[in-house]
């Protein structure tokens, strides 16, 4: 791929950690409402910069950091296919 383009991110166990904070940042967000009233909303936007504004997007991020350096992209006279990458030298 060129440039970063992508939602990956260095390591999986990183991405993961990216996740679980954004995630149980959103999901706290809602369930300590009852407890805490509207000042729990504070966690939610902390979630999201967590997932980098977008939970789909972080998804993907995930499914490109599983495939990095596993999958190759080639394009030739307009067509491009996926294929498994080359074993480096």
């Amino acid at each position: 791929m060129s440039g970063r383009n992508d939602f990956a991110s260095s390591s999986l166990t990183r991405h993961l950690v990216r996740g679980g904070i954004g995630f149980g940042g959103i999901a706290a967000a809602f369930a300590l409402m009852p407890l805490t009233g509207p000042l729990s909303l504070v966690l939610a936007p902390l979630g999201l910069v967590a997932l980098r504004g977008c939970p789909m997007c972080w998804a993907i991020g995930l499914a490109q950091t599983l495939s990095r350096g596993k999958l190759r992209r080639e394009c030739h006279d307009g067509q491009c296919t996926l294929g498994q990458a080359r074993p480096g030298p």
